[in-house]
């Protein structure tokens, strides 16, 4: 049977989206709910690659939902596009002793988030996230709505 996840990882990637800091708290709070450990990486794959983590807890969540973008950060990274790359990035969440990852993001970041999985053998969810509402499996993305209302 699967170990149960004692420690988890989340990272935010591609274009901000309106609404990704609210998935941020929702997935540190439910975590410290169930008494789960959970660690921030800054700016995405890039700082997965550069091993940029911070723990996260309620309190560093608090009056986020407010705020625009990201708390995490976002940023391109072109070393984790190879799969030496990504075997890099596996190595980094193992060594840090994370049994699960949460990607939230678009297209991109999905695709990566797949690759790892599929290569890499990481536990992963994948957050649907982007204002073009343009990812398969999910009817509203975070970001669309108030797109929407925006414009």
């Amino acid at each position: 049977a699967m170990q149960p996840i004692r420690h988890l990882a989340l990272l935010t990637s591609g274009g901000d989206a309106p609404g990704m800091n609210a998935a941020i708290r929702a997935i540190v709070r439910t975590a410290h709910f169930h008494d789960i450990r959970c660690t921030g990486i800054m700016d995405g794959y890039d700082g997965l690659m550069k091993k940029n983590f911070i723990e996260l807890g309620p309190r560093d969540v608090k009056n986020i939902v407010q705020r625009g973008g990201t708390l995490l950060r976002s940023a391109r990274s072109e070393d984790f596009r190879t799969p030496e790359g990504r075997a890099i990035a596996a190595a980094n969440l193992r060594n840090a002793g994370i049994d699960a990852l949460i990607c939230i993001g678009g297209g991109g970041t999905q695709t990566g988030a797949h690759q790892l999985a599929s290569e890499q053998g990481i536990r992963l969810i994948g957050v649907a996230s982007t204002i073009d509402n343009d990812l398969g499996g999910s009817d509203r993305t975070i970001g669309f709505d108030t797109a929407c209302n925006t414009a």
